[in-house]
This record gives C-alpha cells, sequence and structure tokens, in this order.
C-alpha cells in the first residue's frame, strides 16, 4: 500500500524517473534548479537564461532572486528546451548545504509544483553533496508534496494537484546508479507519507484497532509478517501497564508485532523498534486542557514511524532482521479508568504507582519493551510523543536521544545526521532514578515537572535488560504548527528516516 492509496485519492501514485542526458532534453512542465546564496552564476548551465529571454538575468540583476533559502523565480522557457517553465530555488549558502537542507528545499519545490497543478516536474541536482546521497534527499523530498492533509475536504477545496510524472536530473551521472538513488529516495519519501497519513488520521477514525489494521495492511503488502494482538492475548501476557491504560476507552488496545527476517539475515543482531501508538490521548483522570487536545490524535506518531520504517526496510531488501513492537491503546476518562494512586503490575512483574494518568505512554512502552526482547531484541530504540517536557527543552528542531549505552547513542545520532533527523542527545544521570522512587510500588509513572523528559526517559530504561537501548522523544517534531516552504502545519514523520537509515546499518554492540 502506497501514500496515494492511504488518502483515499481516486488517482494512483506518481511515477519517478532519473535522468542523466542534457537537461535542455528534459521534457517537463516545470524544471527546478537550486542555487546557492553566494554562487548565482548558471555557467555549469549553458543557454538556460537565454532560453528565459534574459529573464534570469534581470530577475538576478534586480535582486528579485538572491539564492536565499526557499526563494523562487519562475520565467517560460523557449527555443531548444523540452522543459515549459524553469524555477531557480534557493538553497542559501553552500557551507550550510547538508542532506536535510537538500531533501527540504526538493520538497519546497514540490509544493510550488502542486500549487501549480503542473502534470510533470523536474530538479536538476547540482553540486555540493556526494552526487548519490543528493540524488536520494532529491527524490525523498520530491515526495513530499504528495501527501494530502485534507483529505476530509471536499476535492474542489483542496489545493492544487501533485504531478503525476517526477524526473530527477543528475547530468552526467550514473546512470544505474542514479535511478537506484532515486528508487531509493522515492521509496524513503513515500513511507515518510505513509506515517504521515496515519498520524493525520482523526481519532473517531483511527481506532486502536483500525490503526492495527492499517499497519497490517500496510506492512504485509510489503512482505512483513504481522501478528496483531487482541486484548484476550495482551491479558495472558499479563501486560498490565497496557491494559491499565486502555480501561478508560471503550476502544480495546491491540499490540502490533511486525517482522522482517530476510533469508540468510544472520541470527544476530536482532534490531527492536517500539512506537507509541495512544490513537487518541484525553489524559486520562488527569485530563488535558481543552486547548490543543485536538493534536492528541497523532500521539500515536512514534507508531506510524516505526511500522512505515519497517515497510521501507521490507521494500529494500536490507539484509538485517528487525522487530516492530507497536501498543496501541486509547487513553479516555472512562469509568473504568486507571486512577491516580493506583498501582499496576506490567508484564515482567515491575509494579508500578500512578502519579498521573497522563504519563501513559511511558506505561504501555514498559510492556512493549519488556515484549520485544522476549521477541529476541539485542538492540532497541523507542520512537515516542513522550513530553512536552522534552519540547520545552528542544523545542520542534530536534528530538531528544537518551540511552543506556554512550556507544549505542553514537549510533543512533550517526544515523540520524545521515538522514537528515536532527536529534540532540539529553542525559539519564542515576539521580535522575531518585524522582521516581515510590513508597508502594517498584517506582513511580511520573517525577514531576523538573526534568520531566529525563525521568520518563529513565522510566522506559526500567523496563531494559542488559542491553543497548535508545530513546527518541519526538513530541515537539512529530507536528509542525506553522506552515512553511517544505511542511505544511500537521504531521511532519519524523524518525522514519532515521529509522530506514539504522535499520540498513551494520549494528554492532
Amino acid at each position: 500500500m502506497i501514500a496515494g492509496r492511504m488518502s483515499g485519492q481516486a488517482a494512483g501514485p506518481s511515477k519517478f524517473a532519473s535522468s542523466t542526458g542534457r537537461i535542455d532534453e528534459i521534457d517537463v512542465d516545470l524544471l527546478f534548479v537550486p542555487v546557492f546564496q553566494d554562487e548565482l552564476d548558471l555557467r555549469d548551465l549553458p543557454g538556460v537564461d537565454e532560453a528565459t529571454g534574459g529573464d534570469i538575468a534581470r530577475g538576478i540583476a534586480a535582486g528579485a532572486f538572491r539564492g536565499k533559502l526557499y526563494q523562487s523565480l519562475t520565467s517560460r522557457l523557449t527555443g531548444r528546451w523540452k522543459a515549459r517553465a524553469v524555477s531557480l530555488v534557493g538553497i542559501g549558502r553552500r557551507r550550510l548545504l547538508d542532506v536535510e537542507r537538500m531533501r527540504r528545499a526538493a520538497a519546497a519545490c514540490s509544493y510550488l509544483a502542486r500549487a501549480r497543478s503542473v502534470e510533470s516536474a523536474g530538479f536538476v541536482v547540482r553540486d555540493g553533496l556526494d552526487p548519490m546521497v543528493a540524488v536520494q534527499a532529491v527524490a525523498d523530498g520530491l515526495s513530499a508534496a504528495e501527501f494530502d492533509a485534507g483529505v476530509y475536504k471536499r476535492r474542489d477545496d483542496v489545493e492544487g494537484s501533485f504531478p503525476q510524472r517526477v524526473v530527477v536530473a543528475l547530468p552526467d551521472g550514473d546512470a544505474a546508479r542514479v535511478s537506484q538513488a532515486t528508487a531509493r529516495g522515492r521509496l524513503i519519501g513515500e513511507s515518510a507519507n505513509v506515517a504521515r497519513y496515519l498520524s493525520n488520521e482523526p481519532g473517531n477514525v483511527l481506532t486502536p484497532a483500525e490503526f492495527a489494521a492499517r499497519v497490517s495492511a500496510v506492512c504485509t503488502a510489503a512482505g512483513l509478517d504481522v501478528d496483531v494482538l487482541d486484548e484476550s492475548r495482551i491479558a495472558a501476557l499479563n501486560m498490565g501497564l497496557l491494559l491499565g491504560v486502555s480501561r478508560g476507552s471503550a476502544e480495546a488496545p491491540r499490540l502490533a508485532v511486525i517482522r522482517h527476517d530476510p533469508p540468510g539475515a544472520p541470527r544476530t543482531p536482532v534490531l527492536g523498534l517500539v512506537g507509541k501508538g495512544v490513537t487518541f490521548d484525553s489524559g486520562g483522570i488527569s485530563i488535558k486542557p481543552a486547548d490543543g487536545m485536538e493534536r492528541m490524535k497523532g500521539d500515536m506518531a512514534g507508531g506510524a514511524a516505526v511500522a512505515a520504517a519497517l515497510r521501507a526496510l521490507a521494500l529494500l531488501n536490507t539484509p538485517r532482521r528487525v522487530i516492530g513492537v507497536i501498543p496501541m491503546t486509547e487513553n479516555m476518562p472512562g469509568g473504568r479508568a486507571t486512577r491516580p494512586g493506583d498501582v499496576l503490575t506490567g508484564a515482567g512483574g515491575k509494579t508500578v504507582e500512578i502519579i498521573n494518568t497522563d504519563a501513559e505512554g511511558r506505561l504501555i512502552l514498559g510492556d512493549a519493551l519488556w515484549y520485544a526482547q522476549q521477541l529476541g531484541a539485542t538492540h532497541m530504540v523507542d520512537v515516542a510523543t513522550l513530553t512536552g517536557a522534552c519540547m520545552v527543552a528542544l523545542g520542534r528542531t530536534a528530538s531528544g536521544l537518551f540511552g543506556n549505552s554512550d556507544a549505542w547513542i553514537q549510533t543512533v545520532r550517526a544515523a540520524a545526521d545521515r538522514a537528515g533527523d536532527r536529534v540532540w542527545p539529553l542525559p539519564l544521570f542515576d539521580e535522575y532514578r531518585d524522582q521516581l522512587h515510590s513508597d508502594i510500588a517498584d517506582l513511580m509513572n511520573s517525577g514531576g515537572r523538573p526534568g520531566g523528559a529525563i525521568t520518563a526517559a529513565w522510566f522506559l530504561r526500567e523496563f531494559v535488560d542488559d542491553r543497548p537501548w535508545a530513546h527518541l522523544d519526538i513530541a515537539g517534531t512529530a507536528w509542525a504548527e506553522e506552515r512553511k516552504p517544505h511542511q505544511p502545519k500537521g504531521a511532519t514523520g519524523v524518525a522514519v528516516r532515521l529509522l530506514i537509515e539504522l535499520g540498513s546499518t551494520d549494528v554492532r554492540d
């Protein structure tokens, strides 16, 4: 299942292609050309200014285009050029260019193409990055605008339409390698859109059962093995933390287990990916303020990222074993809801005194982390929209990164850097554990406001045995609060690229 079909649109996905020939031979409605802010000349693109009748030179001379990030200048093309129009797109200063900036610039182009409703679009990859890295990032970014957040709008009220054909061009490149990098980038971008579609769904549609069904459909279509545990099987595993959170809801919980076990893969290591799947979080008895509660439909973004990443890893034929575990539930204040002061027992026997029912994500992750280890995970990463405290600490630019192994933290961080998912490490000093001390249970589920993101991560650490583990708090990065050229307001698909990169890495202790 691909992103376009998940949206319910009648049209299928766009076709992506690569080109290594002359750029004047690229037959598209709109051709994008990235330009550095400190290098406005187009000497490697001879004839392009002449084909615009001098519009480019005049625009640059007048200051209408200076190459600033996301700035654009569009002009019609004539003469021997097969493209009907060209758009210069600023990518800022050369020294600032990295994978994420290239991807975002391409994403901005995809939204420009969609706003113009062009049938076809192309992007010329110029120098600045490793060519194949750049091609992949561009194909990934150009996929962004295929995600349609307005799937519940009338079709005549939706802004523009995405191109049906997209070309990534690297003049004089190796055709086979360019084609492969384009296909990989397209698959990664498409998978990120799968996560965005899931996170965008309203809570009355994406119940735990429906979330499990969609994850199963997406992953089985990619050739993955999926096992969905219902409430009775969850109870048989004594997952009292997951069941405790779900008690206040009329919707029964689910636990999705996804396995990527390619033939010939080594027995170890086994990467375990655990994603928080709270399909709506009211806060439970410790109910949240009404303002902004509608965004809590996206409290399953971590689970969506895990499912989307596994889909990509399977379709990319990565040769390593990966297990995904996604606990799915609502957190509601019903008559049977868990109360502050209650004590719950996790599947591994650890008892938890409930201080705040709005600290529910760490509870369901505790049972899921335990289960991932029972299934054989040797290295683990969990992804969760876990704490507002992490957003206070890092804003909406970077996800928080925690872990129990410096080497594993560095491995995850390096994968994030390569993938263009920004993360920043935060400490897990032993003293923070003291804030979770309980007089009647093994630990409390909340350590209070000071260091809230850290104590939440420490809580999760309590459910991990002696093996490398990392925690990604994506509370600030899973949802964009304002529209930007490369990202409209809404779900971002954060962590999908990181997990794909990590799953493609030769994992070692």
